[in-house]
């Protein structure tokens, strides 16, 4: 009998999994937790809707007003008007920018999976309501996948999923949760793989690669996720290398190529149909400055010592540069943990290298604490971590648009007159200060789930040695 076979045949039972198995009424449960979050999520931001439209389909009355004032603001509701999408426009065909950076012709600002989503969610929409609503019946399957994903591997962690404070704020503030499902759903298939027949690393690994490439085309940032990846390959993995290489370049090269022939395949079709369209959404977030509206550490570390061209300047540079030094910091770090431990901690490197990316990019949008909160459930750190980390988004997700009210309608908005700008400052630095403590406090720990290929291989050991 081969070794394939013989795994596949070895009940999970001779590898001590049966006290570790996450049952399926908890598993249930966790995913009914987390669609009852979402219901609350979408109640959240259904609250800017309505009762009225104009006859553009926009909210009335006092649109603009509300949002910011009672704090249920939402990209997409707000996107409905200024990207066509309201006019059903095939997105980037016949898109463009224009020399004021102004996107036409039904170019929005995202990769071309997040544009197609957008486009579907408006086929049959006819105001910003229904485009909330369809959206949001779109992207919830990818939500409720996730917590089964993540309740698979790391059980009742999963709960920082299915009823964090995140889930009800952001679900649907924009277009993010089919890209944190490419992210976990890369993880599930190296770790877990698919049906019961173990897959050699390389082809789980390379399974994984295509979703992250996915990832890529919906929000670009997973696309970091390969380089560890690569690296986790090349070490041979958690199996380690059997045939006396020290170094598996062959198969590390494969899991590269995955990633970027996917990302080539889904983005030619629209780079070829409309390039001037495809490549404005790229052109659109390379020239988006740094303002008040970008929630990041530079606009508020820089903006009150120099003039604003010179501080847009210095971020055009500092910025990437930052964040290509901590992806480099992280995976070193790593590199030195798989010598002292003999596996590369590829989940730990990449939450790293987003918490880097977080903290020095240009933007951070409001949802992004979404992409963040997996690696809270597939890490084993204190979840005090994950609680102050709520803290901090709370205090800056519903700050801001606290502060955002104050300024555009004339209400008293200093650091001193009310606790909205004071929840921003304390959101935009509590952040800030815990990115670069997890940065480290990632890389230093372990995953919270059990490696299945591997218990499976050790099971046939096992079971061989028996006399």
């Amino acid at each position: 009998m081969s070794v394939t076979r013989e795994v596949a045949a070895v009940p999970e039972r001779v590898a001590g999994r049966r006290s570790h198995r996450f049952g399926r009424a908890a598993l249930a449960a966790l995913v009914l937790l987390c669609g009852l979050t979402l219901l609350a999520g979408f109640a959240n931001k259904d609250r800017c809707t309505g009762p009225a439209f104009d006859q553009w389909g926009r909210t009335q009355p006092d649109y603009e007003k509300r949002n910011k004032e009672d704090v249920c603001y939402s990209d997409i509701q707000h996107l409905w008007i200024g990207r066509d999408v309201d006019r059903h426009v095939f997105p980037y065909v016949d898109g463009s920018i224009s020399t004021n950076g102004v996107l036409v012709g039904g170019t929005v600002e995202y990769p071309v999976l997040t544009g197609l989503l957008i486009w579907a969610g408006a086929i049959f929409a006819h105001d910003d309501a229904t485009f909330l609503l369809f959206s949001a019946l779109l992207m919830a399957p990818f939500g409720l996948a996730t917590a089964w994903l993540l309740g698979k591997l790391s059980r009742w962690r999963a709960l920082l999923w299915a009823m964090g404070p995140p889930m009800v704020l952001y679900a649907f503030h924009n277009w993010d949760l089919p890209v944190v499902f490419c992210a976990v759903a890369a993880v599930f298939v190296v770790h877990r793989g698919w049906g019961r027949t173990p897959r050699p690393l390389v082809d789980r690994a390379v399974v994984a690669s295509v979703l992250l490439g996915l990832g890529f085309a919906f929000k670009i940032y997973p696309a970091a996720f390969v380089l560890p990846l690569c690296l986790y390959v090349l070490t041979g993995g958690r199996e380690g290398l059997t045939d006396g290489r020290k170094l598996d370049w062959p198969g590390a090269v494969k899991v590269a190529l995955a990633a970027a022939v996917t990302v080539v395949l889904v983005n030619l079709p629209f780079a070829v149909a409309g390039f001037a369209g495809w490549q404005a959404s790229f052109t659109f977030q390379q020239l988006r400055r740094v303002d008040i509206t970008t929630n990041s550490i530079w606009f508020w570390a820089m903006r009150p010592f120099m003039p604003d061209e010179t501080m847009q300047a210095i971020v055009g540079v500092l910025s990437p540069v930052g964040i290509l030094a901590s992806f480099a910091l992280a995976c070193w770090i790593g590199w030195r943990r798989f010598l002292r431990e003999g596996v590369y901690p590829w989940v730990p490197v990449s939450a790293a290298m987003l918490c880097g990316f977080l903290l020095l990019h240009k933007v951070h949008s409001p949802q992004y604490t979404l992409w963040l909160v997996p690696m809270f459930v597939l890490l084993r750190v204190p979840l005090g971590w994950a609680f102050a980390y709520f803290a901090a988004d709370i205090a800056m997700g519903i700050g801001i648009f606290r502060w955002y009210y104050a300024i555009e309608f004339g209400q008293p908005s200093g650091i001193y007159d009310g606790f909205a700008a004071q929840a921003v400052v304390i959101g935009v630095w509590g952040r800030a200060a815990l990115l670069v403590a997890l940065f480290f406090v990632f890389l230093k720990s372990q995953v919270s789930f059990r490696d299945r290929p591997l218990d499976r291989f050790l099971a046939v050991s096992k079971a061989r040695a028996k006399p």
